[in-house]
């Protein structure tokens, strides 16, 4: 008997897939894109239609296993569910007794469905009253800048950019990352649009543009400043639109006057007229009435000033006016668009009085520093039990050096939930096989598109594999709560993910999602065509008074790299060249490397540097190289290319680390600084050194 089965692709991306699984006999035989979904018109990317290969992968963790070798080597013997959640209670209750702010979390997007990653699990820390993560590692510095701006991670609709005429890709490479934004890119670029990339690094997508601008890393928020200052200075302004719907204009006209195009030019490492140009055909074209449209993502703020890169590129579609069309504006994320009713699915309430008086923060960023803190008076008790779920924070956290000396404590009880033996479940105490997204129910919001969508399971659960969901059920009656919430269904708790009396979701129904797999949100063509921006003072914000309150810069600004030539030029004495560590296009942060065909196709780490670096070095093509700094080194193929400019080197990523000929992967080299707002990760803000190995 073959059925086909609705689902949704869970990971990382913003692009959500509506997927249409095959299943004969029990078996998912294939995993196809919906062909009637509006974004994902029939095709996946090159990763997700390798799904069933991934989940019936021969190294599919599916049993519970306890470690009997040391911390690290990867040696486990299976045991029973029973036997699994007795130790894991055994350990949790009398830490929980002293000091449950010694048990932290530790979860991102793995998965990012809203039953299976934002739900039973936090209810269940909640409930124990164990420090919070502060889920910053992608997208919380350019997320803060963005909001500070417009209010809300709430933009250009995907579907709308086909019509635009002029669509700037900033600090993104969709080919690799966001697929079916890029075929928007194409019919746009068919109908007779002009398509400019970004980018310190010529990407796939930016050898696909009309134009590629390589700055320096880190220096977005300067161009930003100085396109600014074109527009101001040669009046390509929607006069009216700023009289109406913006705040701070005259603050801002007086900021940039000192952003010329020569003087942005040295920061940037690019020619004036390149500015001057890129000014002048976004400002002509959007006062002749045709859209231009922005498409950042989070590359841009994986830098010092990664938050204000993100502030500062928002300000400029309400200088010229480009909210007025539906295809005008700037998508950063639809994430705000979507009333969730996260009060519901993680219960706060479950927190006591104490718990809430004692309450702690832990940056996942910062994890390596923080695995490795004593307790003390500002720090509170050090972190003597963790929980891994939907992360892999060995392979993506930054200074790995110091993540792995962190996992590798003795004393350090670690539980990790996973479909395969990552770098991170090396170093588990107890390893507890989880179920793929088509072995279990799920609702997803989006952070691409604007459609709530259903994921029902295909398939039987494979071997003794549970959702995330029963595994924290059943963690919670060991542990002895007996709270109703966490006796509810998967079903219940998506029943309860959206506000349906919001406008926006006005026809929420869970039983009708689960038959139809998606289904728009209510949202105006043209979100700000007349203001309404969800900021303080309903309009777009300039001059920025909660930036003001939180102790930053009210107006856009210029935040230099933590380490680059220009901003530590002692430091690039001794390091000279820039890295940044974008990813390779055949996997998805760290999921998908264990699939062979993928990692095939990927071949090997490879450093991309340009000829004229690689010749300073005496370094050929396809020599192994070393890479390194003050925080660590690894070793890599060099790829002599003019893809990356000079003094930049660009090492694809993340690799899980057993997977790399020396066992290291890009993060040897990341530091654990934070960015200027959001306390996100500087993954793209390093200086290094290249040596022939």
């Amino acid at each position: 008997m073959t059925t086909t089965i609705r689902a949704t692709c869970p990971h990382d991306c913003p692009d959500t897939c509506a997927m249409l699984v095959t299943v004969k006999d029990g078996v998912a035989i294939d995993v196809k894109g919906d062909p009637d979904h509006p974004n994902t018109a029939g095709a996946l990317c090159t990763k997700v239609s390798r799904y069933v290969e991934r989940t019936y992968h021969t190294e599919r963790l599916l049993f519970p296993q306890k470690r009997v070798g040391r911390k690290g080597e990867g040696k486990f013997v299976r045991i029973s569910w029973d036997e699994a959640l007795d130790i894991i209670a055994a350990k949790l209750k009398p830490i929980a007794e002293q000091d449950p702010l010694a048990i932290l979390p530790y979860s991102y997007a793995g998965t990012m469905g809203l039953v299976q990653g934002e739900s039973m699990s936090i209810r269940f820390f909640n409930k124990i009253g164990a420090s919070d993560l502060d889920r910053t590692i992608c997208a919380s510095a350019g997320s803060v800048g963005y909001q500070y701006t417009i209010g809300a991670k709430i933009g250009t609709d995907t579907e709308q950019f086909e019509h635009a005429k002029l669509i700037i890709i900033w600090g993104s490479n969709p080919i690799a990352s966001n697929l079916h934004f890029w075929m928007k890119v194409q019919e746009a670029k068919r109908r007779g649009a002009t398509i400019i990339a970004i980018d310190p690094y010529r990407s796939f997508t930016a050898e696909k543009c009309h134009q590629h601008i390589a700055l320096l890393p880190g220096t977005d928020t300067a161009l930003a400043l100085g396109l600014m200052h074109v527009l101001i200075r040669d009046d390509y302004l929607d006069h009216d639109y700023i009289k109406n719907y913006t705040l701070g204009f005259d603050q801002l006209a007086q900021r940039v006057k000192t952003w010329t195009p020569e003087y942005t030019a040295k920061i940037c490492g690019i020619a004036p007229e390149v500015i001057e140009q890129l000014a002048q055909l976004y400002g002509k074209t959007a006062l002749q009435g045709e859209a231009v449209a922005i498409r950042l993502s989070y590359g841009i703020q994986r830098t010092h000033g990664g938050g204000m890169a993100v502030r500062n590129v928002a300000c400029l579609p309400a200088l010229v006016g480009a909210w007025r069309q539906p295809a005008g504006g700037v998508l950063l994320s639809s994430g705000d668009s979507f009333p969730k009713r996260l009060d519901r699915l993680q219960r706060p309430d479950l927190r006591t009085t104490s718990s809430l008086q004692k309450q702690r923060l832990i940056n996942m960023s910062t994890i390596g520093d923080d695995l490795l803190k004593p307790t003390s008076k500002e720090f509170g008790p050090a972190i003597q039990a963790l929980i891994v779920y939907n992360s892999n924070p060995v392979a993506v956290a930054p200074e790995s050096p110091k993540v792995t000396r962190g996992f590798a404590r003795e004393d350090l009880f670690t539980v990790v939930l996973e479909h395969f033996q990552t770098d991170t479940a090396d170093y588990a105490d107890i390893l507890l096989p989880a179920t793929t997204q088509l072995e279990h129910t799920d609702i997803h919001a989006t952070y691409g598109h604007l459609y709530m969508m259903a994921n029902n399971p295909a398939i039987q659960a494979l071997g003794e594999s549970k959702p995330n969901t029963e595994i924290f059920r059943l963690l919670a009656a060991r542990m002895g709560f007996n709270d109703p919430c966490f006796l509810e269904t998967d079903d219940d708790i998506a029943a309860q993910a959206f506000d349906s009396t919001n406008e926006r979701a006005i026809h929420f129904d869970w039983t009708s999602l689960k038959k139809t797999g998606w289904q728009k949100l209510n949202m105006p063509l043209a979100p700000f065509a007349q203001g309404g921006f969800p900021t303080a003072s309903g309009k777009c914000e300039f001059f920025s008074a909660k930036m003001q309150a939180d102790g930053l810069d009210p107006l856009p600004a210029y935040i230099p790299p933590y380490e680059s030539a220009q901003s530590a030029p002692q430091l690039a004495q001794v390091y000279p060249l820039a890295m940044i560590s974008p990813p390779a296009r055949n996997f998805l942060n760290s999921t998908f490397v264990n699939v062979m065909s993928l990692r095939d196709t990927e071949g090997e780490p490879y450093l991309d540097i340009h000829p004229q670096d690689a010749h300073a070095r005496g370094i050929l093509n396809g020599d192994m190289v070393r890479t390194f700094n003050d925080r660590g080194s690894m070793i890599m193929k060099a790829r002599i290319t003019d893809k990356t400019r000079a003094g930049l080197v660009v090492g694809l990523s993340i690799w899980w680390k057993k997977y790399a000929g020396d066992g290291k992967n890009a993060n040897e080299l990341t530091s654990q600084r934070l960015t200027d707002m959001g306390r996100a990760a500087t993954f793209y803000d390093v200086l290094v050194q290249v040596e022939k190995a």
